[in-house]
């Protein structure tokens, strides 16, 4: 037998982060188990199929799986399962601090706030209210002009 992606460990440590599916007893169809839909993610991500190839034999479709991850990122799952994974890791004595790096990427830059400076003011690209001088010239549309658009507010 293959060895599972989801140990009995690793859920151990991912089931608490999951925010509870949808309760039992609500319309529609019964939801996914967590560990079935985290099991289909990391099948779908490590072999880089498509989303919509997803073996439903394996208990959902890959629509279901992707929604998943969706919410799972809005719900902030990710980085906390990330900060909970290397914080595992450092207990257990895995990681070695000496060799680790800063990323210019993750560190904001001095004296900046908020990422880069305001720029100036620039021109809204939208349609103008001036009437154009070309003509569609064809049976159905003889000699109108295009629609005027409603200004928006810039």
């Amino acid at each position: 037998m293959t060895k599972p992606l989801v140990s009995d460990e690793l859920w151990a440590v991912v089931e608490p982060l999951l925010p509870p599916t949808r309760p039992p007893g609500t319309r529609g169809h019964p939801p996914v188990p967590n560990r079935v839909a985290l099991t289909g993610i990391i099948f779908v991500l490590k072999t880089g199929i498509p989303w919509e190839y997803f073996p439903q034999e394996l208990g959902c479709c890959g629509m279901t799986l992707w929604n998943r991850l969706r919410d799972w990122q809005c719900a902030g799952v990710w980085e906390r399962l990330h900060h909970t994974l290397l914080q595992h890791l450092v207990d257990a004595g895995k990681i070695d601090w000496r060799r680790a790096s800063a990323d210019a990427s993750r560190i904001p830059a001095k004296g900046v706030k908020r990422g880069t400076p305001k720029r100036g003011r620039t021109r809204p690209t939208a349609a103008s209210r001036a009437r154009t001088t070309m003509t569609i010239s064809s049976p159905r549309h003889t000699g109108h002009h295009w629609p005027r658009l409603a200004r928006r507010p810039t």
